[in-house]
């Protein structure tokens, strides 16, 4: 038994177009394709996908996906950590969630506030596994440092400045500015410099590869939800992103 592309991309919450690049990267190749031109996928494409999609939530790009499915780990094995790591998510959001009904429950009330539980479940450096195994403990501790050193003033400047960057991206889109219009090339240039700005990542290591990393997170903006919805557009679709995705790739061929 297998699916079609479009079958496939209603279930998994994406699009056609991301499993076809998906396919022209040689990250998931369809088991077939029929005469019309159609792809298919089977049961092991289908596992593939679900990994990737995993692999994506965890915030790597798709040159590291790659790596990580080519290390030959059996596909069980390799679910097993994730579903480890989902059932972390799972706990700590339930933790939130509590956290968060009993402050809206002492409002409502007007009875004390327990700071001591306020905060439960928010754990800015649930991340850091996985961003030491991506690039380091430099990277990591060099992040960290950063933001624990900012002010709140400085916090709300940066994240002005990343709400003033999107709602730009997202005006283009819908204005219907061309990915390689100097418009366009002027907003990826501010995107890059905001990245390169943020210590631990590869933009902002004059070793790193700063080209593979945009590329990985343009594709990121489009296949990721949550990515998309920063930058989605009046109609709810994904344009936005994909604009996003687009002009990066502009600017990342012909200046980085």
């Amino acid at each position: 038994m297998d699916w079609s592309i479009q079958e496939i991309a209603r279930l998994a919450g994406t699009t056609s177009r991301t499993l076809r690049h998906y396919d022209d990267i040689g990250l998931l190749a369809p088991s077939r394709v029929a005469r019309n031109g159609y792809r298919h996928y089977d049961r092991t494409a289908l596992v593939r996908l679900q990994r990737i999609l995993l692999l994506r939530e965890l915030g790597l790009g798709l040159p590291q996906i790659a790596d990580v499915l080519d290390r030959g780990e059996s596909e069980e094995g390799a679910l097993e950590a994730h579903l480890a790591w989902l059932r972390q998510e799972q706990e700590r959001m339930l933790r939130q969630i509590a956290s968060v009904e009993s402050t809206i429950h002492a409002l409502r009330e007007g009875g004390p506030i327990m700071a001591e539980n306020m905060f439960d479940g928010f754990d800015h450096t649930r991340y850091k596994e996985e961003v030491e195994q991506r690039w380091g403990k430099n990277a990591y501790a060099a992040g960290d440092r950063w933001w624990r050193g900012m002010s709140a003033d400085e916090r709300r400047e940066w994240q002005q400045r990343v709400a003033d960057l999107a709602g730009d991206w997202v005006a283009a889109a819908e204005g219907g500015v061309d990915p390689a219009s100097d418009a366009a090339q002027d907003l990826a240039r501010r995107h890059v410099a905001w990245l390169m700005s943020v210590p631990g990542t590869p933009a902002s290591d004059s070793e790193g590869d700063t080209k593979a990393y945009v590329l990985g997170l343009a594709d990121m903006y489009v296949a990721d939800s949550r990515f998309a919805a920063n930058y989605a557009t009046r109609d709810g679709g994904t344009a936005g992103a994909e604009f996003v995705r687009d002009a990066l790739r502009v600017y990342a061929e012909a200046a980085l």
